[in-house]
């Protein structure tokens, strides 16, 4: 907290410049200000005395002075030792936080807080992010659940949290993952379950929802864009009740890395094809279905093609068609293999779509 801000704020929460005071003071007093206000000193936001409202991201929320003179304090300690200077300053602004705080009603301070943390907290870039990933790791004693949305995970993507995986494994945290079924292939994850050994276990589906990390079952950490450069760190027991109910249900109809995938009783039809066909009956495009199943739009468009050679189909109406009649579309039962009378509109490139 008492480290530099910008160029043009070379300072630290202890020593506020006059404009980043005023802005600061004058959030602490409303609750919020506009975003636009604290774009004239960005030291409050790289600070963290500013963050975005998970409510509209166009305004600001302050950070409670409590919670900055708590920062500030630990870190004045940990740098006690090379600068006794500091300790006089870091006094001072004490004194200034504590009367501000004073000001500010109880009941306020109770809705923004919860044992110590924000309920909902934004985290605005990767740095923020593992940073509040690390701290989570460290306080953590006995579970972590996670979902891994996406295909074949990467080597950077396995190794960047690796270091986290390995010291929660050294104190006993037991970890549960859930990745698609594309991420069987990855040799990646194999090595990885391989090195971790009996403290993760991991099980597969067609597909999952949007990244979740969840510690304890007290911290929860989702994405907040598209990007994954911001993320919403989550503490409110109603939410993490309701995505550990999602996660223990996905885990049940889940399958083990180590078991093999159910045969689809269709002879040249392989269970990705199988997930392919589902969704190409509930009239979704390529592109949603490779999404969705973590594989690329080109791989989607071979195994429709596949498809469509091994059902005999020779356009996507006929395709659709012949998904219903081999009961490929989900149904409970299958329709009588009828032939397909095809129009010439029909006589089209099954991946032409």
């Amino acid at each position: 907290m008492a480290g530099h801000g910008t160029d043009e704020h070379p300072h630290g929460a202890d020593r506020l410049c006059d404009a980043g005071d005023r802005v600061y003071s004058r959030a602490v007093r409303r609750g919020r200000v506009p975003r636009t206000d604290a774009e004239p000193v960005p030291c409050l936001l790289e600070l963290a005395l500013l963050h975005p409202d998970p409510d509209d991201m166009d305004w600001l929320v302050p950070t409670a002075p409590q919670e900055v003179m708590t920062r500030l304090l630990r870190g004045v300690y940990d740098e006690v030792s090379e600068s006794h200077r500091r300790v006089g300053s870091a006094v001072a602004a004490f004194e200034w936080y504590a009367g501000l705080g004073r000001r500010i009603q109880a009941s306020a301070m109770a809705s923004a807080s919860l044992e110590g943390g924000a309920a909902i907290r934004v985290l605005d870039g990767l740095a923020r992010i593992q940073a509040a990933m690390d701290d989570a790791t460290e306080a953590c004693t006995s579970e972590v659940l996670t979902v891994q949305p996406g295909g074949i995970r990467r080597e950077p993507e396995l190794t960047e949290g690796l270091h986290r995986a390995v010291a929660l494994r050294s104190r006993g945290v037991r970890m549960r993952d859930l990745y698609t079924h594309v991420a069987r292939h990855g040799q990646g994850l194999l090595n990885y379950l391989e090195l971790m050994g009996d403290a993760v276990e991991a099980r597969t589906l067609d597909e999952v929802v949007d990244r979740l990390i969840l510690f304890d079952r007290t911290v929860a950490f989702i994405p907040a864009n598209a990007d994954h450069t911001m993320a919403l760190e989550l503490r409110h027991p109603a939410l993490i009740e309701y995505f550990v109910t999602v996660f223990d249900r996905l885990w049940r109809l889940a399958i083990p890395v180590g078991a093999p995938l159910p045969d689809t009783g269709i002879e040249g039809i392989s269970h990705r094809e199988q997930s392919i066909a589902a969704l190409l009956a509930d009239g979704h495009q390529d592109a949603v279905i490779a999404e969705r199943l973590g594989i690329s739009v080109r791989t989607c468009r071979a195994h429709i093609a596949r498809l469509s050679e091994t059902l005999g189909a020779a356009s996507r109406t006929q395709l659709g068609v012949r998904i219903a009649q081999v009961g490929l579309d989900g149904a409970s039962s299958r329709l009588p293999d009828v032939p397909v009378q095809l129009t010439p509109a029909d006589r089209e490139s099954p991946t032409a779509r």
